[in-house]
């Protein structure tokens, strides 16, 4: 069975089109490899209409609530810039598939009321059939790295799926401790996020034997996946609501250990008392308390240096090229979306 294909949105709505001069880098990016993305896109919808009825509503209920596929983008560009001229559209959508499961799953685990502005899928079909559309998902992405990425990209993403699992499994049994040590932050996310992007900018370079290039793509996508992730937690505390979609303080009301709060601690010895004693109406204050120590923008320090350390990877590892350009682009945008 096969879903009409959704409207796009988020990143993908403009793929496929000319993209002026005057725009985001992140636009660029995309309108570099615009065909690949509006294909990519295509195939996306197809792959989570291609099963049974049940599985393909609770599968789409999330993909159509949009998103920034920027993992189908990193594969692009990782591709082009390793030389893979190929048709790499059912491989862009690998990433994105286990992305999609791994959201399923974790909303199930977390007890989470949304995602992406819309009822998280177990709050509307029930947990049993989201975490079972979520096992679906993985095994879809599994079979399409294996199809059309060939031996090394299945391999290198039965990986990923295990890190990923054992990032969240890292969370839950750190959860609501305020003395997590900073390394065991840095590992879960590590594992939960920066493991799939790894993947995903290495993939295309995997499908054609390029294993010098796969290598730096790797160390790259690892390099960006942290500074992404560090990022998102710092948007908690000084991103734009209107812009980001994500509500100031939400994981501080949560009490939830990120970057930002734990260096925050780090400088203001008497937070740790204030976050365990105080209840949801002191929290202004206490998102005000971690502003002022620093904690936020010492945290974007650190994914500063990771955007470095990614960027040395493609210089040291691939051929200039636009492609290569546009992931050095696309590495300095994703620690500067603070809007």
């Amino acid at each position: 069975m096969s879903l009409s294909r959704p409207t796009p949105a988020g990143l993908h709505a403009d793929a496929g089109r000319r993209v002026p001069a005057r725009v985001s880098p992140l636009l660029r990016c995309v309108g570099l490899v615009g065909d690949d993305m509006a294909g990519a896109e295509a195939c996306l919808g197809e792959l989570l209409g291609d099963t049974i009825p049940a599985v393909a509503r609770v599968a789409q209920h999330l993909n159509r609530a949009g998103g920034k596929r920027i993992r189908p983008l990193l594969t692009a560009l990782g591709a082009r810039a390793s030389g893979n001229h190929g048709d790499i559209h059912r491989l862009m959508c690998a990433g994105e598939v286990l992305h999609l499961g791994s959201l399923l799953h974790d909303d199930v685990v977390d007890g989470a009321d949304a995602r992406r502005g819309e009822p998280a899928a177990h709050r509307v079909y029930g947990n049993a059939g989201v975490i079972l559309t979520g096992d679906v998902c993985l095994a879809r992405a599994v079979r399409i790295a294996a199809e059309d990425g060939g031996p090394q990209a299945v391999i290198e993403l039965s990986k990923v799926v295990t890190r990923m699992s054992e990032g969240e499994v890292l969370q839950l049994l750190n959860r609501g401790k305020l003395d997590l040590p900073r390394a065991t932050y840095l590992d879960i996310i590590d594992r939960k996020s920066a493991s799939l992007l790894s993947w995903c900018a290495a993939a295309g370079a995997w499908a054609h034997g390029n294993t010098s290039a796969a290598k730096a793509l790797s160390r790259y996508g690892r390099s960006v996946g942290i500074g992404f992730q560090i990022t998102d937690d710092v948007i908690d505390y000084i991103g734009d609501p209107n812009k980001t979609g994500k509500p100031l303080g939400q994981d501080l009301g949560e009490r939830k250990l990120t970057l930002p709060l734990l260096l925050a601690m780090q400088q203001d010895p008497g937070l740790a008392d204030a976050l365990e004693s105080g209840g949801p109406d002191d929290n202004p204050q206490l998102l005000q308390r971690v502003l002022d120590s620093g904690g936020p923008d010492e945290a974007l320090e650190l994914a500063q240096k990771h955007v470095y350390e990614s960027i040395h990877a493609l210089e040291q590892g691939l051929a200039p090229s636009p492609w290569r350009d546009s992931l050095a682009d696309l590495a300095h945008h994703l620690v500067h979306r603070l809007s």
